[in-house]
């Protein structure tokens, strides 16, 4: 157990250097942009930007005095102000996800950042430790995890059907309580010593695969807008640049050259970025948690339980579907952290036939089908007579302004024209990629355009479902379908213009939930 202590000395350097990092921007403006200049509200803004670094700086000491959390046999108990105090609980029981997160600060003290959460919105939902030892961060991991892994076996109580009320207040951040899962209530010992199985660890082919998929080889095009744009700084006058520029592409080796030295340096770059980010990644499970670590400079650790995961999904855009890549994220019941970290996706460039193999091999209650059923060719004639309103206002603005378009005076139908055909395009496309499948007690929807996603989920994990037919649905005999998974914010996911009789099925499937979930 940990005694009553302060936050990790290091912390009030940590927040100054994330003070001076928010006011950066004004630092350059007050003391470099503007530095010879004499004006009275310049004069008057450094006073205030002093004022403000100086009540900051008090601030985050007082804060770092003033604060302190111990950790007992049950849960946390942060303490924090002076005149007004405020004590705070979270019982180990209620955290469902841990992440770690080292940056090179981090590093650079021997020292990391841990992050504990419950199922509820708010800063007051969490218990987060900006520096904390390796040491201290592991005996509260260990300390957590024990405790998840209890909450995890233990019988939940639920009711057969969860209205509408229950997804709302999901919404707005309330918990809810976990069904009772029949065919994983089965679990080891939480003392029992659990060996990690290494599912994935990303190599240097990978690496560079990804580069390209994630089109980080771009990157260099705004850096040379900006090497362009300092270039004119330096020439005032605009001819000079414009001649200089003209001398160099004027013969074409150079140009040649030129084209083949920037398409070198913006794929290193491209490959150095991606490397830095997803370099070290790595997936390993034991029996109840999945782990999940990367990066290089920064690097972010972060484990959840199996019992919390709601559904999968598999996303493709078209450059990783040439590729034959896919991306696998985890839908969980609490939060997953910091969303700019994405510690909810497994990897984005998996290859497709390993991340159906690797999601049964994470989650062995979890069933992935490739065979599923096609939409009917009637859908087909739906979707392309269904009335698009976006072309339809789109095409009355362009009617009604007529813009000039290379010159062309009625180059607008064109436009209209273009777009209606975009349109049907995207509709053709998405009814070859959507499949549905009901397989015992799992649903599979694939749906998309351009980005198609692959949805499984268990129907114990599915907490509402709804059909619903417009008029054109109805008059073709088919149907909508709607599901509904806890996550934060809740995840609501549709398959359109299935069969009717599907659908049906589709409802009947879902009665049978109480098979799976224990009521009272």
């Amino acid at each position: 157990m940990i005694d009553m202590k302060r936050h990790h000395p290091l912390t009030i350097l940590w927040s100054l250097w994330k003070l001076v990092k928010n006011s950066f921007a004004i630092i350059l403006f007050l003391f470099v942009f503007r530095q010879g200049s004499g004006s009275q509200w310049l004069f008057y803004g450094r006073i205030a930007f002093y004022a403000g670094i100086s009540i900051g700086i008090v601030s985050i000491i007082w804060k770092w005095i003033s604060s302190r959390y111990t950790a007992d046999d049950k849960a946390f108990h942060i303490y924090s102000g002076v005149f007004n105090r405020t004590r705070r609980t979270i019982p180990y029981t209620k955290v469902q996800n841990v992440n770690r997160h080292t940056t090179l600060f981090h590093r650079l003290f021997r020292v990391t950042s841990i992050r504990f959460e419950t199922g509820i919105k708010g800063e007051d939902a969490t218990f987060q430790l900006n520096v904390v030892s390796l040491s201290e961060a592991e005996q509260l991991e260990k300390i957590v995890a024990g405790y998840m892994a209890e909450d995890a076996g233990t019988v939940g109580v639920t009711k057969e059907h969860e209205p509408l009320d229950a997804v709302q207040a999901m919404e707005k951040g309330e918990t809810q309580s976990e069904p009772f899962i029949t065919d994983e209530a089965m679990s080891l010992p939480a003392t029992e010593k659990q060996e990690r199985v290494v599912h994935y660890h990303s190599t240097r082919k990978d690496i560079f695969k990804a580069s390209f998929t994630s089109l980080s080889f771009l990157v260099l095009i705004p850096v040379l807008a900006t090497l362009y744009s300092w270039v004119k700084d330096f020439f005032p006058d605009e001819e000079v640049t414009e001649s200089l520029l003209l001398t160099w592409l004027d013969s074409w080796w150079i140009a040649s050259l030129m084209i083949l030295v920037l398409l070198i340096i913006s794929i290193a770059l491209g490959v150095v970025r991606t490397f830095v980010k997803y370099g070290d990644f790595q997936i390993t499970s034991d029996a109840k948690r999945i782990y999940i670590t990367k990066g290089m400079m920064e690097q972010t650790s972060f484990s959840i339980l199996k019992e919390r995961v709601q559904a999968v999904k598999i996303t493709q855009s078209p450059m990783k579907r040439l590729l034959g890549l896919a991306e696998v994220e985890l839908t969980t019941a609490g939060s997953l952290g910091e969303s700019e970290q994405e510690v909810n996706s497994l990897y984005p460039f998996l290859p497709v036939k390993q991340a159906y193999t690797m999601i049964e091999e994470i989650l062995p209650s979890y069933r992935v089908t490739q065979e599923m059923e096609k939409l009917p060719r009637i859908s087909l004639w739906l979707r392309l007579l269904k009335p698009s309103w976006g072309w339809i206002m789109i095409t009355g603005l362009l009617w009604y302004f007529k813009p000039l378009v290379l010159g062309q005076k009625h180059a607008w139908w064109m436009i209209s024209a273009i777009l209606l055909v975009w349109i049907a395009t995207c509709r053709v496309m998405d009814f070859f990629h959507t499949r549905y499948m009901l397989h015992q007690n799992f649903i599979q929807l694939r749906t998309g355009a351009l980005t198609s996603t692959l949805f499984i989920s268990k129907r114990e994990k599915v907490i509402e479902v709804q059909i619903t037919r417009n008029v054109l649905q109805r008059w073709f005999g088919v149907a909508s379908i709607h599901t509904v998974n806890r996550a934060k914010p809740v995840l609501h996911h549709r398959a359109d213009d299935i069969p009717l009789g599907t659908a049906e099925s589709f409802q009947s499937w879902y009665m049978g939930r109480t098979q799976d979930v224990q009521t009272r």
